[in-house]
């Protein structure tokens, strides 16, 4: 049974990759993706645990619009704020994904179970948080690219001084430092740990964010796939690109 598990992983890494979103399932397909509402009009029953993080990594990028984003920082003040704009970054097909090479040191958070922290270092200057997707061994997250400050807004404000405070967590970037998130985040629990966790909001129809899709910001490889995620009326997004409604 271990050696068909370890053959599955491999099998599914080595599947030969192609950059057509289509080819991995139906569920990822351009005609699904653009034909998804835009709206969530459901209220979201889920309790707080993985199963939130569990599914369809699409999926979960729209579910977590309107989530909260909350870490405890070294002074023990609590800092945090609710998502407003995520991207989808897909297993096995998606060249864009940090993941589609396979498992390295560096990315090995990404293949954990779902709802982990995947944070990485980029540009030599900024961290960017993701939430793991998908099962275990195939490799998928979702980038939190921005948050509506809700709480701990001064400890906020000195970390990004002279900045308006709803942009003080707008862009991946700002939203790791104005949080305090580094690599010491990577692998967290985001349902457990008491240091960084998500808490999924109960929405109903009078406060259900308006969610615009639209390609993907600062990529060169699959650029044009609809796989960002905003609410149209929040401040806090990090940047308008072409919107797909």
């Amino acid at each position: 049974m271990l050696l068909q598990r370890r053959s599955t992983k491999v099998d599914l890494h080595n599947r030969r990759r192609s950059s057509k979103l289509d080819l991995y399932n139906p569920r990822y397909s351009r005609k699904a993706l653009e034909r998804s509402s835009p709206n969530v009009c459901a209220t979201r029953l889920y309790s707080n645990d993985s199963s939130f993080f569990e599914g369809p990594t699409v999926a979960v990028a729209r579910r977590l619009i309107g989530a909260s984003l909350f870490r405890r920082v070294s002074t023990g003040a609590i800092v945090g704020g609710r998502i407003v704009e995520t991207e989808a970054y897909l297993p096995l097909v998606d060249p864009a994904s940090h993941g589609y090479r396979g498992p390295t040191k560096r990315n090995v958070s990404m293949f954990g179970r779902p709802g982990r922290a995947y944070v990485y270092f980029i540009y030599g200057n900024y961290y960017c948080l993701n939430v793991t997707t998908e099962p275990v061994g195939i490799g998928a997250a979702v980038l939190i690219r921005a948050l509506e400050p809700m709480t701990g807004i001064d400890a906020m404000r000195r970390r990004r001084p002279n900045v308006p405070d709803h942009k003080l967590a707008s862009g991946p970037g700002n939203l790791c430092r104005s949080l305090d998130v580094d690599r010491s985040c990577d692998g967290a629990d985001l349902v457990t740990d008491d240091r960084i966790w998500i808490e999924p909001q109960t929405l109903t129809h009078g406060d259900t964010p308006h969610i615009i899709a639209s390609s993907r910001i600062g990529l060169r490889n699959a650029a044009t796939w609809p796989l960002r995620f905003y609410d149209e009326n929040s401040p806090s997004i990090s940047g308008k690109s072409r919107a797909r409604r």
